[in-house]
């Protein structure tokens, strides 16, 4: 399977009882499939999963694979800080016909760079899909170093890494560490020009939500070598991506998506909602985006 373009990090809309909008999920996949996007991203740190329990979490990602229909992969977020859970939400994935299973660094308990193959090791060789790795250190307290992830890299079926260091030396070494069938994607909007600039090959991506064409677009303009149009286009949105973080994701990018009439419900608690000078922040750039 060919792991490139942009893959929208889904976030988990929920409706006044604060239990999954199950109808609002599928609306927000149509709306983004029909928009150019390469492949759909459920139950990463977007779609708030360190708070859906684990049946949420289960439900969640069937529900992307029944609503995705085969138009696109599912490459689901299957990660734990245990071993033993991560194995039995990538095999569940497995099962319900997830194409890629994207797995976080254990966060919390911080292992050493034996016990991270050690882990990923073992979670590749439970179940016959590819593995992603995740890396980002802002959320885990670990960074997979590249020495790492090559050693992984080996593996045969761990495909790629979605890369949220922000570290643009680590991505080059990474890629020029790795064998030439691995795959680098930006794990950072704004970073995805000269990731793939080095050799990267698309983005999971938090604004696709929002403007999954444009986003698309200029995904499509760097593959294509059209580097003058893809820079248009990353000044275009550079706005939309900062404002995306001006408070912890996924605050901003949940009231994106309500205000430019998408689902999306409130945030899981400890998350709370935007404070009203960033959210008119906000709203003015999707604005100057034509979104609202």
């Amino acid at each position: 399977m060919e792991l490139e373009g942009v893959f929208p990090a889904l976030i988990t809309p929920f409706d006044r009882n604060d239990e999954v909008d199950v109808e609002g999920f599928k609306k927000n996949i149509d709306y983004v499939i029909d928009n150019g996007v390469s492949g759909l991203v459920p139950c990463g740190t977007t779609g708030e999963s360190a708070t859906l329990s684990y049946q949420e979490h289960k439900r969640v990602i069937e529900l992307a694979v029944e609503t995705a229909k085969g138009r696109v992969p599912v490459m689901a977020g299957t990660g734990s800080n245990s071993t033993r859970e991560a194995i039995e939400l990538t095999g569940y994935a497995e099962d319900v016909g997830v194409d890629i299973a994207m797995v976080i660094t254990p966060y919390y308990n911080k292992p050493t760079a034996a016990g991270l193959i050690k882990h990923y090791r073992e979670v590749a060789s439970s179940v016959n899909i590819p593995i992603v790795i995740y890396n980002v250190p802002s959320r885990t307290g670990t960074n997979i170093q590249p020495e790492t992830v090559a050693t992984l890299s080996r593996e045969k079926n761990i495909i790629g890494i979605k890369e949220a260091s922000g570290d643009i030396n680590q991505v080059s070494d990474v890629i020029e560490k790795t064998t030439q069938n691995f795959t680098v994607l930006s794990g950072d909007d704004s970073m995805t020009l000269p990731i793939m600039a080095l050799g990267g090959k698309g983005v999971v991506s938090v604004a696709a939500n929002l403007a999954p064409k444009r986003v698309s677009m200029m995904v499509e303009a760097i593959k294509n070598n059209n580097i003058g149009k893809a820079r248009k286009l990353h000044y275009e949105l550079a706005p939309l991506y900062r404002t995306l973080f001006i408070e912890t994701n996924p605050i901003p990018v949940k009231t994106g998506a309500e205000l430019i009439g998408l689902a999306s419900g409130g945030l899981r608690s400890p998350m709370v909602g935007m404070e009203n000078g960033s959210r008119q922040q906000l709203k003015k750039v999707l604005k100057q985006l034509d979104l609202i």
